[in-house]
This record gives structure tokens, C-alpha cells and sequence, in this order.
């Protein structure tokens, strides 16, 4: 299978699990496919922990999740070294996040410091516990949920963090006929119990590798510093988006390009995940704030104000 065909199957297998939310899931294997990290910030119920299940049997890849808490330590996420006195030495028993595919649930329920145990993770693929550098799969995505609506009890993710996550995005409510739909198909068991991989991790792998053929050309290069830096210069914005922010928004556009079958990266592959990849990184004013501007106006407006490369 090439590129494109790869992409379908999986999108087609997650399509029979979580209906209506076609453009999500495109978004989800574009963060994925890049090597990029994922924040699902929505309600409850609305399919986040059953995306990351359906992602994760569409590949054949193996799943962790780790339900965050308040009481949740960096070491129930990273792993411990315990000592054997059979042989009088220490062991590292792995964590959860030694995975391809880790669902961090609620993120923003654990404290700031286990938040951060994720940092060189989602940063590096790799974990230093005890002065050891243990290196994670090449395929490891991190798919984070929070509720944008609950805040008792919760610790917002520190801006650091915000910025490894390649796309923040929400999957909201589906139609009528698609909520009907969900409870014909969930009236004896769940349709997620019966899926089956479409592809393997070897498949994954390969399209990762295409996607660095896919053309971009400088002046789209520029067209991405031009929007990237536009959020530093704008007056509502306190701290704008960062270099890492150019990156990712690159990747996932060749990302998008492989998708649709084509050999050139376009600037409707920029502005379609321009939003989802830049406005989550904006850290605005309180004046900005106390007007009711948002971080995805901003990015709207800078979409209109930057001129698009012909």
C-alpha cells in the first residue's frame, strides 16, 4: 500500500468505531504520523478514550492508559528502580509510558510535577529515571485529555507543556442521526470489541517515511515563519508561539498532503491545521482576556491578515 492508502484504511477503521467525526481523526493521524503529541480537550462522553482505543487496534500498536489524579506520582507514569537482594543491585520495572500509544486522561487532574514527568518524553522519546537515559518506542504518541468546562481540582498544563502537544482539538457532539446510530450499534456490546488492525506497525513506520518526500516549497516555509511570528507581534498575545510551533505545523501539512495523494504541500494544507496547531501555544493578556478575544480569533485574524503564497 503507499501513502495514501495506508492513511484510508486506518481512517476507515476508526470511522466504523467513532462516527461523524471524520475531520478529528484526519487531524489525530496527522499529529500522529508527524511524530507529534495530541490534547483532546472536550466534555465528557464524547469518544476521546474510545479514538485513542480505536487508533490503537487499527495498528496493531500496543496501548496504555493512565487515569491522572491528584495523588498520581511521576513514578506511576515513568517506572521505579527497586532493589533485588538476591543480586544486591536495582532493577527498573517500566512504566505505562513505555508504550507506542499512551492515553493520559484528564491530564490536568495530576499535579504539576507528574504533569512534567511527560516533558522529556513527548520531547525526546526517551526517560531519565536514576541518571539512566531509557529510550521509548519510535512510534510513541501521547493522546491527552482535559475537560475545558471543570476546573475543581485541576492544575493547568504549564505552557511548556501546551507546546509539545503538536494539536489541541475537540471532537464535540455528533448529529442526531449519527447519536441514533450509536446506540443501535452499542445496544448488546461495543463495536470496539470486535475491531480488528488494518495495518501493521511496520505500515506506520513506512508512511512516517514518505511524508519527508512531500515537497514543500520556501515559499511556503516562509508563509509558516510569517504566521508564526505574526502571533509574537500581536498586541493581545503576551507570549506567542514558538519555532517548535513552525515545526510542527510543517510536518503535519506534508502530513495532510500524503493524505490527499499529492507530491507538494499547499497552503490549504497549512490553513486547514493552522488553528489546532497554533492557538493552544498563545499565552494572551489580561486585557486581551477581560475583552473576550481567544486565542483562536487571533490565529483566525492572522490567517487573513498574512498574505498566501501563489
Amino acid at each position: 500500500m503507499n501513502g495514501q492508502e495506508i492513511y484510508q484504511a486506518i481512517s476507515s477503521n476508526i470511522n466504523i468505531i467513532i462516527k461523524g467525526q471524520e475531520q478529528a481523526i484526519r487531524m489525530l493521524l496527522a499529529a500522529f504520523i508527524s511524530g507529534g503529541h495530541v490534547l483532546l480537550e472536550d466534555v465528557p462522553g464524547t469518544g476521546k478514550t474510545t479514538l485513542a482505543k480505536a487508533l490503537a487496534k487499527s495498528i496493531d500498536a500496543e496501548y496504555h492508559r493512565v487515569q491522572f489524579t491528584p495523588d498520581l506520582l511521576p513514578t506511576d507514569i515513568l517506572g521505579v528502580s527497586i532493589f533485588d537482594q538476591r543480586d544486591h543491585d536495582f532493577h527498573f520495572h517500566k512504566g505505562p509510558v513505555f508504550t507506542n500509544i499512551l492515553l493520559a486522561d484528564e491530564i490536568n487532574r495530576a499535579s504539576p510535577r507528574t504533569q512534567s514527568a511527560l516533558l522529556e518524553a513527548m520531547g525526546e522519546s526517551q526517560v531519565s529515571v536514576d541518571g539512566v537515559l531509557h529510550p521509548l518506542d519510535e512510534l510513541f504518541f501521547v493522546i491527552a485529555t482535559q475537560n475545558p468546562i471543570e476546573f475543581h481540582g485541576t492544575y493547568p498544563l504549564p505552557e511548556a507543556q501546551m507546546d509539545r502537544f503538536a494539536m489541541r482539538f475537540e471532537l464535540g457532539y455528533v448529529d442526531q442521526a449519527q447519536e441514533v446510530a450509536i446506540l443501535s450499534e452499542q445496544n448488546k456490546f461495543h463495536p470496539i470489541e470486535t475491531l480488528r488492525p488494518c495495518v501493521n506497525l511496520k505500515d506506520v513506520l513506512t508512511i512516517k517515511k514518505l511524508t519527508s518526500d512531500i515537497r514543500i516549497s520556501n515559499e511556503l516555509k516562509d508563509y509558516i515563519v510569517n504566521l508564526i511570528r505574526a502571533t509574537r507581534d500581536n498586541q493581545d498575545v503576551q507570549n506567542g508561539a514558538s519555532p517548535r510551533a513552525s515545526l510542527a505545523l510543517m510536518k503535519a501539512a506534508q502530513v495532510l498532503a500524503l493524505f490527499d495523494g499529492m507530491e507538494f504541500v499547499t497552503p490549504d494544507h497549512i490553513q486547514e491545521i493552522a488553528i489546532p496547531v497554533i492557538a493552544h501555544r498563545l499565552m494572551l493578556n489580561s486585557q486581551a482576556k477581560f475583552s473576550g478575544r481567544t486565542a483562536k480569533i487571533i490565529v483566525e485574524e492572522v490567517l487573513k491578515e498574512i498574505p498566501v503564497p501563489t
